[in-house]
C-alpha cells in the first residue's frame, strides 16, 4: 500500500510546517555539515547548492545576518520570499511549486546505478543536455544519486538534494531527449523515494510553476502540489557605495536624477 504522507505536521513550529521553510531547515538540521551560517542566515558552501536562506524570511535582522555572511554586492538566490527589505536588488523571481508524496509507488531499480564525484564530469555532461535544474560541481555529494546507461553512456538521472528533519528532496530528474519516452525518469523517482522512505523519511519535489509536463508526471505517479512559492536572485547593495552617496549629496555634487539612483 503507498505510503500517505501527513501534511499537517512536520516538527517545525507551531502554526508552520517545517516544509514551508525547506532550505533552512536543511541548512539548520541534516544539512549542517555543509552549511556556512551567521545568526539567523545561512547558505550552502561553494560548489554544492546556489541558495541561501533565512530562519524567517520577514525578519529585517536575518536579512542583515545574510548582508554579512555573502558579502556586499553579491547576488543570492533564496526562496520562498514574499517580500524584499530595502538594501537588496531583486534581480530575478520567479514561482516555483512543492510538491509531495502521498500515493507514490516507490520501488527499487535493478539497472540503476550509484553515482558519486567520480561521474562528475558526465554527469554535468547530462545536465548541460538536459537542464533539469541548479546542479553544480559538488551536488552529488548532497545525497545519493541514481542513474541509468546506454552502452556505457549515461541517459538518465535522480537524486536527493535536500534533507530535513523527516523529508528528503527528489531532484535532477533529467533523460536525454534522445531517450525519452520510456519511462526512465519515473523508474529513478520510485528507486530514489524507496532509499528514502527505507531510512524513515518522506519524498518531497520542487518544479518552475510553469513546467506543466514535469508537474503532470509527478501528479501522475503520486505526488501532489502543496504549494507555490516566489523565489529570488537578490543582491545586496555596497553600503560604501550608499554612503559616498549620500555624502555627494550633502557636499551639493550630485543631482536630481544620480539621487535618485543613489538612494
Amino acid at each position: 500500500m503507498p505510503q500517505q504522507t501527513d501534511l499537517r505536521g512536520g516538527g517545525a513550529p507551531s502554526g508552520t510546517h517545517v516544509l514551508d521553510n525547506a532550505v533552512w531547515a536543511a541548512l539548520s538540521g541534516p544539512h549542517a555539515h555543509l552549511a556556512e551560517r551567521l545568526g539567523r542566515a545561512a547558505r550552502y558552501r561553494d560548489g554544492l547548492y546556489a541558495f541561501a536562506a533565512l530562519a524567517d524570511p520577514a525578519d529585517p535582522a536575518a536579512w542583515d545576518d545574510l548582508r554579512v555572511l555573502v558579502g556586499p554586492g553579491t547576488a543570492v538566490r533564496i526562496k520562498p520570499v514574499d517580500r524584499v527589505p530595502d538594501g537588496w536588488r531583486v534581480e530575478v523571481s520567479g514561482e516555483g511549486v512543492q510538491l509531495v508524496d502521498t500515493a507514490l509507488r516507490a520501488e527499487p531499480a535493478p539497472d540503476a546505478v550509484r553515482l558519486g564525484p567520480a561521474h562528475v564530469p558526465e554527469i554535468l555532461g547530462l545536465v548541460a543536455r538536459t537542464r533539469p535544474g541548479p546542479f553544480l560541481r559538488r551536488t552529488v555529494e548532497m545525497g545519493t544519486y541514481l542513474g541509468i546507461r546506454h552502452e556505457g553512456r549515461l541517459i538518465a538521472m535522480a537524486g536527493e538534494r535536500l534533507r530535513l528533519p523527516g523529508w528528503t528532496e527528489i531532484s535532477a530528474v533529467c533523460t536525454d531527449p534522445d531517450h525519452r519516452g520510456r519511462g526512465l525518469a519515473t523508474r529513478l523517482v520510485r528507486a530514489v523515494a524507496w532509499g528514502i522512505r527505507e531510512r524513515g523519511d518522506s519524498p518531497f519535489l520542487h518544479a518552475a510553476a510553469d513546467n506543466t509536463p514535469a508537474i503532470r508526471l509527478y501528479e501522475s505517479i503520486g505526488f501532489t502540489l502543496r504549494r507555490r512559492s516566489r523565489i529570488v536572485r537578490v543582491r545586496s547593495e555596497d553600503t560604501r557605495e550608499r554612503v559616498r552617496g549620500v555624502g555627494a549629496i550633502a557636499d551639493g555634487r550630485v543631482g536630481t536624477t544620480a539621487v535618485g539612483c543613489a538612494l
